[in-house]
């Protein structure tokens, strides 16, 4: 997959005056580092931005940041969000290397039916909904698929159970469950107290009732 080129300025101001004036011109601030380069400030345009990690990789898309006198190699990595609107508010860029191993977190998809659990009113269980990865930025996967169609009510798919990719790795313990086969929840289960009858069908109270009654 070839690099996405992103366009980036230098040379902002820094300081929160500077900083609203970039974003309401529809600009985000960021920062560029890595690799013992001092951090570049730098503003990215926000619609750019979206376009560029809004493919199959999302954030982990493998991006050709063109400052007009430097090109670096670089992910996007923290991402600042307005509290209220979502929108980016600050984009920090690592710079990687193409033969570097590097740390990425990968989505996990479940795909396949699990029959077997369906047929027994069962439940699939997802534990893991992303796992961090090791591997070049060129190899880090879109997506690591976990298929369920052979799950069954009390088994589990385990970390040592996926299928990754030639070339990446991960650090998660072997026996970490993925995803699990849950059995039908009874109705009432867990839910203990006061007014649960007893075994000759009467509520606790009046079992107790009758026998202060009788003494």
């Amino acid at each position: 997959m070839p690099d996405i080129i992103l366009h980036a300025e230098v040379g902002r101001d820094l300081g929160s005056r500077p900083t609203r004036r970039l974003r309401a011109e529809g600009k985000i601030p960021g920062v560029v580092y890595g690799h013992g380069t001092d951090p570049v400030p730098v503003a990215v345009v926000g619609r750019d931005l979206r376009v560029a990690l809004s493919g199959e990789s999302g954030t982990n898309a493998l991006l050709s940041l063109d400052t007009g006198e430097t090109t670096y190699l670089a992910l996007a990595r923290v991402l600042q969000r307005h509290p209220v609107k979502g929108t980016v508010t600050h984009i920090d860029f690592q710079i990687v290397g193409r033969d570097e191993v590097i740390a990425a977190d990968v989505p996990v998809n479940l795909i396949g039916e699990a029959l077997e659990v369906a047929h027994g009113d069962g439940m699939v269980d997802q534990q893991l909904f992303t796992i961090t990865i090791h591997a070049r930025p060129a190899d880090i996967p879109t997506v690591v698929e976990v298929d369920v169609s052979e799950l069954t009510i009390g088994g589990a798919i385990r970390v040592s159970d996926l299928a990754l990719p030639s070339g990446v790795t991960t650090d998660l313990e072997d026996e970490a469950v993925v995803v699990s086969g849950q059995p039908p929840r009874v109705a009432g289960e867990g839910e203990g107290g006061e007014g649960e009858p007893t075994a000759d069908g009467a509520a606790p109270e009046a079992a107790g009732a009758s026998e202060s009654a009788g003494d």
